[in-house]
Parts: structure tokens; sequence; C-alpha cells
């Protein structure tokens, strides 16, 4: 073979890694941005990223882009691997036209993402871009729609995990609301549907970037993102983390290793760590960390709904998703956006093999006009209908609250779990003794000389006879009530005993989940 072509090969390849060109590049490092390719490079396993289409150019002549062509046409694309495990990925690049998708662009999205489901690998989105390029019209718009449809199609086959690291507006925000994950960087990333200058012009209202799209803003308010970053690099630190709790595929088992921490090994101070006082706050972060292997705890949309916790954790290193009321917000009721997090958490854990440990102290459901009208029955009726269709191992464990309709749907052992504990400081009733008695015993208060002594009185009666897990054991809706120091022993030999549960549901083509 001639030595020039050996050249023009060498040379394509350089031109190819100059992207935008280095002014372009300066610039994106003086907005303490990474470039595509570095990116890339930081978050797989040094020298495992296979480059795919490093040569496609667009196909547009109008507006003179015919004389315009970048190799690789403003996306990276291929394969690598994270910690050894094979993972698509592209990374959209900022300096080439803002990042802008068009037709060439989104085939090679598509292209990986392709491969992605016939081999059975995580797909990752690095998103930098400034929306559709408006030189390619109506071919922009289509190549969006082909990147949406297939992110639908792999939703359920392969974990889909959209990290964004710049600008994303407009249609370009819709694929990372399908994927499972995203995650926001600080001060340098930004999603919206409309930006601040067509809101100003429609609406009149003045807002900032960072107040309409910001990582803090969809991790506190919107529940668009699950994670965020600190910068980039932290970024990358957490995709690494999440993906060793989760399989490949749907057809694979979620990882197991050897975390050092033998089920035996107890931290006897959770004994302690329900408050005498029924009506004192706890974290139940705190009993999940005391529970899980090296106490470790990988918590998903940690800023949002924070009367709900979701995340991961390893159980005899096995991966589960943790799901719990947390009393430390909202006294641990269940609101509209609590709903949602609890159900999509549950939904992606039985799309994956993951089994589901969930930790109820749960009073009921937050009351209030602005609920009732905003949905909450609609919203709730997701967690119910995300648990009763799962068909992974379900353990539950009862803290203390398990009151009425909200203890059904938290993973009761009547919507599906297969092992529910109570703590000795469970209260599994219909509601809370105040209100029960309110009602039960209207009459008597009302003749009561001394209304409050009497209230004081039945509450007190009504404690001791129904707000304990005694009844329910009694029933068989309790397997076990157990010491709160025998909780981790008994959800790793539960996780044993469930390892090879089956369970299947009536052929359909798909629920109607309320949504």
């Amino acid at each position: 073979m001639s030595k020039e072509k050996f050249e023009r090969l060498e040379a394509m390849r350089k031109k190819a890694q100059e992207a935008g060109g280095p002014e372009r590049i300066k610039k994106q490092h003086d907005a303490g941005k990474y470039t595509a390719r570095e990116r890339i490079e930081k978050l797989l396993d040094p020298g495992s990223f296979v480059e795919i289409d490093e040569f496609v150019v667009h196909r547009e002549s109008a507006f003179g882009m015919d004389e315009q062509k970048i190799l690789g046409d403003g996306v990276i694309t291929g394969y690598g691997t994270i910690d050894g495990r094979k993972v698509f990925i592209f990374s959209q690049d900022f300096t080439v036209w803002g990042g802008s998708l068009a037709e060439m662009y989104g085939l090679k999205i598509c292209k990986i993402m392709d491969m992605a489901v016939e081999t059975g690998a995580p797909v990752i989105g690095i998103n930098d871009s400034g929306g559709a390029r408006i030189q390619e019209g109506v071919k922009s718009l289509a190549s969006y729609c082909w990147i949406f449809r297939r992110n639908t199609h792999a939703s359920g086959v392969v974990p889909q995990i959209s990290a964004i690291m710049g600008p994303c507006a407009g249609g370009a925000v819709y694929s990372p609301a399908v994927t499972d994950f995203t995650l926001m960087v600080k001060g340098t990333s930004h999603m919206f549907i409309t930006g601040p200058e067509v809101i100003k012009t429609v609406t009149g209202e003045e807002v900032t970037f960072e107040d309409l799209g910001g990582a803090m803003k969809h991790n506190t308010t919107s529940g668009v993102a699950a994670f965020a970053s600190e910068d980039e690099d932290d970024c990358f630190h957490q995709i690494r983390a999440l993906l060793s709790y989760i399989p490949s595929n749907n057809l694979s088992e979620p990882p197991r290793v050897d975390t050092g921490h033998a089920p035996e090994d107890i931290d006897e101070s959770i004994d302690e760590i329900i408050p005498d006082d029924p009506n004192k706050p706890y974290d139940m972060r705190d009993v999940v960390m005391k529970l899980a292997d090296n106490g470790e705890f990988f918590e998903v949309f940690q800023h949002w709904a924070q009367n709900m916790i979701t995340g991961f954790a390893r159980f005899d290193g096995r991966s589960v998703g943790v799901v719990g009321n947390n009393p430390a917000h909202l006294a641990g009721t269940i609101d509209i956006n609590a709903s949602d997090k609890c159900a999509r958490f549950v939904r992606f854990c039985d799309a994956f093999n993951l089994p589901v440990i969930t930790f109820m102290d749960v009073p009921g459901y937050l009351p209030g006009t602005a609920q009732e009208w905003g949905g909450i029955i609609r919203h709730g009726a997701k967690i119910l209908y995300a648990y009763a269709e799962a068909t992974v191992p379900l353990i539950t464990i009862i803290t203390r609250k398990a009151y009425g309709g909200a203890y059904d749907v938290m993973s009761s052992k009547h919507i599906g779990a297969d092992l529910v504990y109570a703590w000795p400081t469970a209260e599994v009733a219909v509601m809370g003794p105040d209100g029960a008695i309110n009602i039960i015993f209207r009459k008597e208060i009302a003749k009561a000389k001394d209304k409050e002594k009497k209230r004081a009185q039945l509450v007190k009666e009504y404690r001791e006879q129904f707000a304990n897990p005694y009844i329910a054991a009694g029933l068989g809706y309790i397997d076990k009530v157990i010491f709160p120091r025998e909780t981790r022993p008994l959800i790793c030999k539960g996780l044993d005993l469930l390892a090879s549960k089956r369970q299947s549901r009536p052929p359909k083509k798909h629920g109607n989940i309320p949504l």
C-alpha cells in the first residue's frame, strides 16, 4: 500500500481531532468545560474507547453549508468500557456549530443506540448542544425524533444515562427526559423548553438561565435531574458509581461484589435509632446506612421530594434498590412529588432485576387542597401500580408508622411484598391514635367534663391496643416482628431465599399506568 494513503488517513484522523479548532476549544476550557473528546477519555477506562463514524460529514448544501464540512459533524460516537464493562457513548461537541444536532449527527447517535440494544450494553449521552441546526430545517427535527423513538424502545432493555454538561434546550430536552437518569453540573448546565428571552417576550417574566433551568433548580424543584454534580469530574465519578450497582441489560443479573461486610456484622446502635416520642422525626437514610454493606447508600433524587428516599445499596454484596419514607421531611407523608419519585424508581428496579428493599414509616398522604387539586389520587396510584406490577424480590421493613392507604401502597404484604418484617416500634393501623379516637369516641369526648383529659386517656388506650405490629402479625400480614439489630442478617438471608424467585404477569401489550 502506498505511503500517501497512509498519510492521508493520518491527516484525516488529525483533522477530526481538531473539531471546531483551537480557538473554540479554548473557549470551551475557559467556560470550565472539557471538550467532547476529553469527556469520553475521562469517563471511560483508559484506552478503551473505539470511535465509530469518525469521518461522517453533513450533506446539506443550503446557506453555503457545502463549503463548511467538519469531520464527525459535531458529535463523537463509539463504545468502550467502564470498570471493564462495555458501554456505548455519544458526546456532543459544542465547538462545532454549537453542538447543534442535524441529520447525519442524529444518525450517528441512532447507530450506537441500535448497537447498544442489540449487544445489551448501557448508553451514555453527554449533552452540550445549542439545539437543532437551523440550516438543516426539518431534517434536524427528524433526527431528534429518530433518537426519541430509540430512547423509548430501549427503555427497560438497557440502562440509559444522560449527562447534561452545557445547554440543553427545546426539543433536545426530551431525549434526557426519557432516559433513566439525568445528571447536571452546577453552574455550567441548563435545561429548558423555552429560554429566558422567549419567556420574557411571551409572559413578561424575567428569569436567569440558572433560575430557569440550572442544575439545582432541576434537582430540587422540577425533579427532572436525579443528580447534581459539583463539576464535570464529579459527574463522571457519579456515572461510574451508578453503573456499579446496575446490570448491563434487562436479561442480566445485577453485579455482586465482595464488600468485605459479612451479613452478621451488625451496628447494634440501630436499636436506639427510633425516638421514644412517636411524633419525633429521624432520618431514614441513617437507618439504611447502619444496615447496608459498609454503610454505603448511593442516593438518587437526593434533593427532590425529600420525604421519600430512593437509591442503591448492597447487602452481602448484592445490589438492591432502596425506597423509604423519611420522617425528617414532612413527617414522611406521601405527596405528589414523592409518589412520582418512588414509582419511577421502583419501575426502574423491576425492569433491571434489582430487588427492592422498602423502609416504611408513613402516617399517610399529605393533606390539603393543593395536593387534592394537583392530583394526589392519580399520582399516589402510581406507587401502588409500580409495586403491584413488580416481579423482583420485594422486602419491606416497617420501622414505625404504617397507617391507612399509605401503608397499603408502600410495599405491604397485600400489594405483593415477599417478606415483611416489623420492628417492635411499628404502628400498623387505619390511622393514628389522635385521628382514630376523634372518630370512634366523638360522642364520649363531647360528654366528658374534662375533654382533653378524656382524649389523652383514649389516645393512650388506643396506642397500647392498636398502635403495634402484633395484630397484623397475628393475621400473617407481617412475617416476623424483629429487633432492629436483626434486620441486616434477615435482609441478606431474604435476598438469598428470593434469588430464584420467578413470577409472571398475564400476557398483554403493556399496562396503562395512571400517568
